[in-house]
C-alpha cells in the first residue's frame, strides 16, 4: 500500500490496563462440545481458541515492533496489553491440548493456522500493525455479538470453559483501543486497515468454518440438517454484527472509542479478586456471579 496516513486528531492514551492472572484448570471428565444445548456454537469457539497461540503472538510482535516509534504513555499501555495477550493465548493453548485430543484432526487445521500467522509476518511491518489492530476490533465485534445472546449461548454451558472465553472477551472489550493507537501512532493509513481488515476477517472466517467442520465430524453431526441450518443462523447473526463494526472502524476520524460498549460482561470482570486471582465461574446471564469460587475452576497462575 502507498496511500498516504489518514489525518486524524489524535486521541488521549489511557492509564495502563489491569492485568488479571488466572489460570484455569479443567477436570479430567470435560468434555470440548461444552455447550451441549448449542454443539455448533461450541465448535466454532473451540475453532477460534485453536488459532489464539498463532494470533495473539503475532499481534504482540507486531506491536512490540513498534516500542521505538511512539510515546512513553503508548508504550506503557502497550506492556499491559502484551501481557493481558499474553495470559489469553497461553490459557486457550490449555484449553485446545483437551480440543486436539477428542479432535485429533484439529492438529492439521492449527498447522494451517501456524502457516498463515507466518505468512502474515512476512508482509510489511505497516501491514502486520494494521493486522493486529482490525483483529482486535474482529475481537470487539465478537464480543458484543457474544454479550447481545449471552443467555442462549452461555446459560447451560458447562462454566469453567464459559468463564474463560467470557474472561477473554470481557478484556477485548477493555483493551479494544490499544493496537488501533499504536497503528494510528506509527501509519494510520485507512486503505491499509482496511485490505488488512478484509484479510483477517476471510482469514478467520475461513478457519472458524473449517475447525468448527472438523470437531462437528468427530460428533458425526454433520449428516444432521439441523446441525447446518445452526451453523448458518450463527454465521448470518455474527456477520451483521462484525461488519458493520469492520466498516465503521476503517472510516476516516472513527475510533474505537467511538463505540458504545457492552455493558455486562465489563461488569462481570470486575469482580475479578486481584489479591487471590481469581474469578467467580460463570453463572446464569442476570445473576451476580456463581457462589463457587472460580479456584474450583482456576487457580493463580
Amino acid at each position: 500500500m502507498t496511500d498516504s496516513p489518514t489525518a486524524a486528531e489524535p486521541h488521549a492514551v489511557e492509564a495502563p490496563l489491569p492485568v488479571r492472572r488466572v489460570s484455569f484448570y479443567y477436570p479430567a471428565d470435560t468434555d470440548p462440545m461444552w455447550a451441549p444445548h448449542l454443539p455448533e456454537f461450541a465448535a466454532a469457539a473451540n475453532a477460534i481458541s485453536l488459532g489464539m497461540p498463532y494470533a495473539e503472538p503475532l499481534f504482540i510482535k507486531a506491536v512490540r515492533s513498534t516500542f521505538d516509534q511512539i510515546d512513553d504513555d503508548l508504550r506503557a499501555r502497550s506492556e499491559t496489553y502484551i501481557r493481558q495477550e499474553t495470559g489469553h493465548h497461553t490459557q486457550h493453548k490449555r484449553f485446545n491440548d483437551i480440543i486436539v485430543a477428542r479432535y485429533p484432526a484439529a492438529r492439521r487445521v492449527q498447522w494451517m493456522m501456524a502457516k498463515n500467522s507466518a505468512w502474515v509476518w512476512r508482509r510489511s511491518p505497516k501491514f502486520r500493525v494494521a493486522y493486529a489492530a482490525a483483529g482486535e476490533t474482529i475481537s470487539y465485534g465478537v464480543a458484543r455479538w457474544t454479550e447481545e445472546n449471552l443467555g442462549r449461548l452461555m446459560d447451560r454451558a458447562d462454566p469453567v470453559p464459559a468463564t474463560l472465553y467470557l474472561w477473554h472477551l470481557a478484556e477485548e472489550i477493555e483493551h479494544k483501543s490499544n493496537t488501533f493507537d499504536v497503528f494510528e501512532a506509527t501509519d494510520g493509513s485507512r486503505l491499509r486497515y482496511a485490505w488488512a481488515a478484509f484479510v483477517g476477517f476471510t482469514t478467520i472466517a475461513f478457519f472458524t468454518a473449517v475447525g468448527a467442520l472438523v470437531q462437528l465430524w468427530g460428533e458425526k453431526r454433520l449428516r444432521n440438517p439441523l446441525t447446518w441450518f445452526r451453523l448458518v443462523r450463527l454465521a448470518v447473526s455474527m456477520a451483521f454484527v462484525l461488519v458493520p463494526t469492520l466498516v465503521l472502524s476503517a472510516l476516516p476520524g472513527h475510533h474505537p472509542r467511538d463505540f458504545t460498549d457492552p455493558i455486562y460482561l465489563p461488569a462481570w470482570l470486575a469482580q475479578y479478586d486481584p489479591e487471590t486471582g481469581t474469578m467467580p465461574l460463570w453463572s446464569p446471564h442476570g445473576s451476580t456471579g456463581s457462589d463457587r469460587s472460580a479456584t474450583e475452576g482456576s487457580a493463580l497462575a
